[in-house]
């Protein structure tokens, strides 16, 4: 899990925004991403409920909205 903070930070020195889905919000505050959406999801289902289009399209809404923040790093909720 270490790996995608690390990737994330390599990606970042090269110009480009990430953001992070997390389902393991303790993981994810000692990686340290830079940008994190946390989801409540179940394990493997980080769009939420399979076939939900409306759902996982919020999801990526809110995800793709951290790409604007620059106060790094960024760990936000999910609105449901």
């Amino acid at each position: 899990m270490q790996t995608v903070g690390l990737i994330a930070a390599a990606i970042e020195r090269e110009g480009i925004r990430t953001v992070c889905i997390s389902l393991l919000r303790e993981v994810t505050q000692v990686n340290r991403p830079p940008r994190a959406l946390f989801v409540p999801f179940p394990m493997g289902y980080p769009l939420g409920k399979p076939h939900d289009a409306s759902l996982q399209t919020d999801v990526m809404r809110q995800a793709f909205a951290l790409l604007t923040r620059d106060d790094v790093p960024v760990f936000t909720d999910f609105a449901a």
